[in-house]
């Protein structure tokens, strides 16, 4: 059976409304690299060096990455060769299931959220401004309120103008508190204080809004490094999540940051906003080979949830949605 038939097997088995976000959101991707793909298949006879050098530029063109690239092409020759391709249609195939193999293969870690049994489980988001933080905050909010989960917010990001309003804009909507203080103050104060009201209240998860941006000399990474230790003085073994909130549409700017972040905080995952929004979704796959970070969630469109749980499967069925679903 090809790879696509069985992705197809296994996508139509599970969730149809979230197969379809991914394959609604990855659209801009899906036509630049899928479309360039399909062009690169039409007008070759046979799989040659010729052939790889075009596949490399539109690899990097999606933002695979040079690294990813590299390593996908060399293993694209070697599995090319061992099964003897000569049609060109044949590698789309081939590219898809590698594609699936580098994500899953870049590291052990689990997609899913370190959620705590006992006691308020403490997510710290954290990432430049303008990247959706709060929103993204909105969003997990939400969802975990219908779970049944008893939610709290935190309003950490003390600096910006309207950030605390506007953590408490999401806080109202989905129908959670916020625990805040007056602009400007301490963010780890800010944490203490909601890390005492999780507990009193018997919260499940705490998920904690972080500044993006100083407005003093103070060092921003210098910042989230007290609060963490504030968080893990209160709660031992918290945060149980560090997760990065990067803008999809910034492609290689977005692996940098990430870059940044994980070498001053304990990045735990990553939450890919706008990927809907780009055509250069290849940057998912940049940041779990190259930082061996998984990302653990991704923003697929406006709606309270179109932030979906990341899975490589149903990513590659997003990029090759059109191939899937023509396999018999």
């Amino acid at each position: 059976m090809s790879f696509f038939k069985k992705l197809k097997e296994k996508i139509t088995k599970q969730t149809e409304t979230v197969s379809e976000k991914f394959k609604d959101g990855l659209t801009k991707t899906r036509d630049n690299f899928s479309g360039k793909v399909n062009d690169l298949v039409a007008r070759y006879r046979k799989v040659d060096e010729d052939f790889f050098e075009e596949l490399e530029e539109i690899l990097i063109g999606a933002d695979v990455g040079f690294e990813t690239v590299m390593e996908l092409i060399d293993e694209l020759k070697m599995e090319v060769k061992r099964r003897n391709i000569q049609d060109p249609r044949e590698v789309q195939a081939v590219i898809s299931e590698k594609l699936v193999d580098i994500y899953e293969g870049a590291g052990e870690e689990k997609s899913s959220l370190n959620i705590q049994s006992e006691g308020p489980t403490v997510i710290l988001f954290v990432g430049v401004n303008g990247v959706g933080k709060t929103t993204t905050i909105g969003k997990l909010a939400h969802k975990f309120k219908e779970e049944g989960k008893n939610v709290l917010l935190a309003a950490g990001d003390t600096f910006r103008a309207g950030a605390i309003d506007q953590l408490e804009v999401w806080g109202d909507r989905v129908g959670v508190g916020v625990i805040k203080q007056a602009e400007g103050s301490d963010p780890a104060a800010v944490m203490y204080d909601a890390i005492r009201a999780a507990k009193s209240r018997n919260v499940d998860v705490l998920l904690c809004d972080t500044a993006g941006r100083l407005q003093n000399k103070v060092n921003l990474m210098k910042e989230l490094e007290k609060v963490k230790r504030v968080i893990e003085r209160e709660i031992p073994g918290a945060p149980h999540e560090v997760l990065l909130v990067l803008d999809a549409t910034t492609g290689q700017n977005a692996l940098i940051q990430a870059k940044t972040f994980k070498e001053a905080t304990n990045v735990s995952g990553i939450v890919l906003t706008k990927l809907d929004g780009t055509a250069k979704g290849g940057i998912v796959l940049a940041i779990r080979n190259e930082l061996n970070i998984p990302v653990k969630f991704v923003g697929l469109g406006e709606k309270l949830d179109d932030l979906q749980e990341f899975d490589a499967e149903k990513y590659v069925y997003g990029l090759f949605a059109d191939l899937v679903e023509k396999a018999e």
